[in-house]
């Protein structure tokens, strides 16, 4: 069975850096994209960044350029994304997901089967 588990959210003054993981487990991590998207209060779920089996990464959103990066350690079935210089508007719960294929399905969500639970992250002085 296919599971997903987000950890590393919290409140951080603007400015701040989080490094959020996605725990994966059920399948082998290292044939699989893992995509972030994030969801604020009232708007639509968002695609962040996805990185394919192969280590590449796809960014989402112009806004995050130079601020949002992800890395993977398949032998831990863990996925990481690290943000920096957050702002309030990052302010979202961010979830972890995959479409069980070895490359990334864009930030569709509706192409991506399996998700997480989500980890609140608030950018707030």
């Amino acid at each position: 069975q296919v599971h997903l588990e987000e950890s590393g959210g919290g409140l951080v003054p603007p400015g701040g850096s989080l490094r959020l993981s996605c725990a994966v487990s059920g399948i082998t991590l290292q044939y699989f994209a893992i995509v972030w998207f994030r969801q604020a209060p009232g708007k639509e779920r968002e695609g962040v960044i996805c990185s394919s089996s192969s280590g590449t990464t796809e960014l989402y959103a112009d806004t995050e350029k130079g601020r949002f990066t992800s890395s993977r350690d398949d032998n831990k079935n863990q996925v990481f994304l690290h943000m920096n210089k957050l702002e309030p508007e990052d302010t979202a719960v961010y979830y972890c997901a995959t479409a069980l294929a070895g490359y990334c399905y864009g930030d569709d969500r509706y192409r991506y089967d399996y998700w997480g639970r989500g980890t609140q992250v608030t950018v707030s002085s």
